[in-house]
């Protein structure tokens, strides 16, 4: 080995000093020898297995899960229970006798229509990303691109059941709508303004709140199955819709008394059943959060159902069974947008106070202003909106039992006076031009025969 002729610098001779002999290589004992020669070979087994491990496909999406999907299939088929027959035979039996078939017919043929509506671009419209008003029509009409094996986004049901039970939300809500006006408005004008309030009021709102997370600029609104989305909006279109169709001609000259209250009373129980599909499945999961929400939509209508009973007793030495049923309705209204956020302390107050505040609106506040409200829309299902949307600020804490600590009062209160304002502008803005093109209203003549025969050509009881 010849040695450079420039000169190594000292520090690295003294780092790496030249060996004066080799070390002998140590030899490996006999049982470390045979140890290794054992993991040679199970390498060497191995190899394939570990090959074909690297070639496996990648986890499959989250899958439909059967508990889930059974739930939601019967929740589905209880709100649209609560529409047909519940809904139809609660109000029917409120009318006179000459207008029953008018109240079952309209409930009837709302629920064909806005079916339809739906399946089009209604889905669409509500539950898929589009701007920041309303969603995507050309996302999914007539079930463009959902199949049986779709998964909706976040959940583990079908996306054809989540397009199911949605659509009867689409159809309940502005079916509420009709008790305000009953006995005098024209089944044409009534269908078309349904319609369009639908289009124009409900998908927006249902986007804003539900799907895209921000309504009008605010983010954080909490609506559980629809305080917002389907009573507020509904519930002040009612109060519009009475005031520009204008009151029934015998409408403080005399009592108009319901004509079937066992009829009510029976669509009534249809409604409160109905409701746990209508607020327990809105979590779209069969799970705890699921068992409370049931828990408390029954504790929360049972609370209003005696404080109605007790309010009455009070002021009118008797209560009435018209009063339970309706005490019940506003409870279950009013429950609600909370009953994902509440537990059972705030389902009584919640059903305590809607009770009180929907029955001084209901009779009190009609009865000194005068309006036609005929079976109390905006009274129950407004107001009742309303008192739980707001409530659900204050009670959906620990304190309480709650366990939704993200609920801001502020919040709660501005979402429900932008629905307010938005669904009275759209809502008058409509019967508005209706009135001057088709008309609201039918004729003294027509009113006085009652609108199943004037209508529809037909009587209830022909005995």
């Amino acid at each position: 080995m010849r040695w450079p002729s420039r000169p190594i610098p000292p520090y690295k001779v003294d780092r790496f000093p030249a060996p004066t002999s080799l070390p002998m290589p140590l030899r490996p004992s006999p049982s470390r020898l045979r140890s290794r020669i054992s993991l040679g070979f199970l390498s060497l087994a191995a190899a394939p297995l570990l090959r074909a491990q690297d070639a496996l496909p990648l986890p499959p999406p989250a899958a439909i899960d059967s508990g889930n999907t059974a739930w939601i299939l019967t929740s589905t088929a209880l709100v649209l229970f609560m529409m047909i027959p519940g809904l139809a035979l609660f109000y029917a039996g409120l009318v006179r006798a000459r207008n029953v078939l008018s109240v079952l017919m309209q409930c009837f043929a709302l629920t064909a229509l806005l079916s339809l509506v739906w399946l089009a671009f209604g889905y669409s419209a509500a539950f898929s990303d589009g701007s920041s008003f309303i969603g995507n029509l050309l996302a999914h009409p007539f079930l463009k691109g959902i199949s049986p094996a779709s998964v909706r986004p976040g959940t583990t049901i079908p996306e054809l059941l989540h397009f199911a039970y949605q659509m009867t939300f689409f159809v309940i809500t502005p079916g509420l709508i009709i008790g305000a006006v009953v006995e005098r408005m024209k089944f044409t004008a009534l269908l078309l303004f349904m319609t369009l309030w639908s289009i124009l009021v409900y998908l927006p709102v249902c986007y804003m709140v539900w799907h895209k997370g921000n309504f009008f600029g605010l983010t954080g609104v909490i609506d559980h199955a629809g305080g917002i989305v389907v009573h507020i909006t509904a519930g002040v279109a009612a109060l519009v819709a009475c005031l520009m169709v204008g009151p029934r001609r015998d409408h403080g000259k005399q009592a108009i008394l319901p004509h079937n209250l066992p009829m009510t009373v029976t669509g009534a129980a249809m409604l409160w059943v109905g409701w746990f599909g209508f607020n327990a499945g809105s979590g779209l999961a069969a799970d705890g959060a699921a068992a409370m929400t049931l828990v408390v939509t029954h504790l929360s209508a049972c609370t209003a159902t005696l404080v109605w009973m007790a309010i009455e007793w009070t002021a009118l030495k008797r209560p009435t069974v018209l009063g339970a049923a309706t005490g019940a309705i506003a409870g279950l209204a009013a429950i609600t947008p909370a009953a994902g956020s509440v537990g059972p302390i705030g389902a009584l107050i919640i059903g305590a106070t809607s009770a009180a505040v929907c029955w001084w609106f209901s009779i009190k506040v009609k009865t000194h202003f005068k309006y036609d409200d005929s079976l109390d829309v905006f009274g129950v299902h407004g107001i009742g909106g309303l008192v739980g949307t707001i409530l659900l600020g204050v009670l959906a804490h620990d304190s309480f039992g709650g366990f939704n600590n993200q609920a801001s009062l502020t919040t709660q209160l501005l979402a429900s006076l932008y629905t307010a304002a938005y669904s009275a502008a759209l809502s008058f803005a409509l019967l508005f031009v209706i009135k001057k093109t088709l008309g609201l209203t039918v004729t003294d003549l027509q009113e006085r025969e009652g609108l199943d025969y004037s209508e529809h050509g037909e009587t209830a009881y022909n005995s």
